[in-house]
């Protein structure tokens, strides 16, 4: 196998960012989620039978799961600081494009910076849904591996969905004001028992992520916060819009639908037959990017809604190029990919059954 460098490709001209197309990606994104409400408010309004609006509604949910599905890639851009010339504006739009989809997006940010720095490296970072080793996949019972396997399905990709954007974020904020009022009240109880009265307004305790991507820092935590309480508003006006069950119900099918996409497309591009899966010691960042990131043969309309997220193997190579450079830096170095795997959307569903990490011979391999 030839070994490519880094140094070979041809990446700094497609390093410029700009702000007008930044600013023109994020319009053209925003402005038809605000217009298709609208739309759906107008249909709901009317005195059609429910099965007529349920009709007239199809389009327009697979319109909004797209958009959707284009402001979380967007919103992934300005994570890598890679769509507007500045930081406070990717830092700031960021923050705007999260709560569209109530993501806290610093977090995200943090932990998928963490997926770039060891892509490939399955000792360290275990792909989107925690792979198991063989050997520790051996080690369960008969009922865990059944469990193992049906929670890696691609079925899984609704719940897990819906538990990704609806759930997780607000779950998360619960338990790290319960995680955190426990201990104060437990640290308060022991001084009082103590009888270190003075002590009394000094709290020493941490807040303790219940999740390795929300509330590890003051500045995580304090986005948590802000992203919640804006998106619950949000959710309070939108449920006296148009109505609590139908707004609820509409918007959670709508986020389910997007997270499933993205985790999906995730999904295939980091496990699938001959990955790049090292160990710690025999691993590559180069090869990590190339040979452990894989490219979607997509009808450009889908790469569109995904920002052209499917020149991966360009994208982990150098994640400060623009999404709209992507496809142009793909094309010019497209003879040094020959290497890089290619995927279409009929290869999609095998892609979930590469599920076990072989350490001993390092490659990710079919569960039975």
């Amino acid at each position: 196998m030839l070994k490519v460098n880094r140094v070979d490709f041809l990446i700094k001209p497609f390093l410029k960012r700009n702000n007008i197309r930044a600013s023109y990606q994020i319009i053209s994104t925003i402005f038809p989620i605000f217009s298709i409400w609208s739309i759906v408010h107008q249909i709901i309004n009317q005195p059609f039978s429910l099965l007529i609006k349920g009709f007239l509604l199809i389009p327009f949910l697979v319109l909004l799961t797209l958009f959707s599905s284009r402001t979380f890639s967007l919103m992934h851009d300005c994570g890598h600081n890679s769509l507007f010339t500045k930081r406070k504006l990717n830092r700031f739009f960021g923050f705007l494009l999260g709560l569209v989809n109530g993501i806290p997006q610093k977090s995200w940010s943090i932990d998928h910076a963490f997926h770039h720095r060891n892509n490939g490296n399955w000792e360290i970072y275990k792909g989107p849904i925690d792979v198991l080793s063989l050997e520790d996949y051996n080690s369960l019972s008969k009922r865990e591996q059944i469990f193992y396997k049906v929670s890696r399905s691609w079925l899984m990709l609704f719940p897990g969905g819906f538990y990704y954007l609806v759930l997780k974020p607000r779950l998360g904020l619960c338990i790290i004001f319960f995680n955190l009022t426990k201990d104060i009240l437990k640290e308060t109880f022991i001084k009082i028992k103590n009888r270190d009265f003075t002590e009394l307004l000094i709290i020493n305790s941490r807040v303790k992520p219940p999740f390795s991507d929300y509330g590890d820092n003051f500045g995580e935590l304090f986005e948590l916060i802000i992203n919640n309480i804006v998106v619950i508003i949000w959710w309070i006006f939108m449920s006296k819009w148009l109505g609590l069950l139908f707004f609820l119900s509409f918007y959670s099918i709508v986020l389910t639908l997007s997270a499933a996409i993205l985790i999906c497309v995730f999904f295939v591009q980091h496990n699938y037959k001959n990955a790049y899966a090292k160990s710690t010691k025999n691993w590559d960042l180069v090869d990590g990017a190339i040979l452990g990131s894989s490219n979607l043969n997509i009808p450009n309309w889908l790469n569109w809604f995904l920002a052209d997220i499917s020149f991966h193997s360009i994208h982990h190579l150098s994640e400060r190029i623009p999404n709209y450079n992507l496809r142009a830096c793909h094309k010019a170095n497209i003879h040094l990919l020959n290497q890089a795997k290619f995927l279409k959307l009929s290869d999609f569903p095998d892609c979930f059954r590469y599920i076990i990490w072989d350490k001993e011979n390092e490659k990710l391999i079919q569960v039975n």
